[in-house]
């Protein structure tokens, strides 16, 4: 259904370690938006080792290609470097975040058997495409 598409979120995610298809914290906090929004969520996962479909890993070698190998000894450098790239003919919106995410929380067994009970895994690609529907 069309209509239903349209209020889904479809998320692709590269995937690396901080986000794959089996980081509990990560799952946990995507069923936690999902129940937010009151919108199911599809994770669609990168395979591994094709950053060539990835738009950020693109992105990446077009920034690399832009700083010409320039030092990039601190962040006010990097930053005046990455507003100065285009992308597609558009500079990106660049800022500085220095939030600090809590390393170490780990969920039970017990916890992540409740947030897997959500996580519908495609059966073909279960680490690779996974549908979350809010509760």
């Amino acid at each position: 259904n069309e209509k239903q598409q349209l209020e889904n979120i479809q998320i692709k995610v590269d995937n690396g370690p901080e986000n794959s298809g089996i980081r509990r914290q990560f799952l946990k906090r995507m069923v936690e938006f999902a129940d937010q929004t009151k919108k199911s969520i599809q994770l669609l996962y990168f395979p591994p080792y094709h950053s060539k479909y990835n738009p950020i890993e693109r992105c990446w070698g077009i920034l690399e290609r832009h700083w010409k190998g320039t030092l990039l000894g601190n962040a006010q450098t990097m930053l005046a470097w990455v507003k100065t790239m285009t992308w597609k003919g558009l500079n990106p919106i660049v800022k500085l975040s220095k939030k600090v995410y809590q390393k170490g929380i780990s969920l039970t067994k017990k916890e992540m058997k409740e947030i897997e009970k959500r996580l519908e895994r495609n059966p073909h690609l279960p680490k690779w495409d996974i549908l979350i529907r809010p509760s």
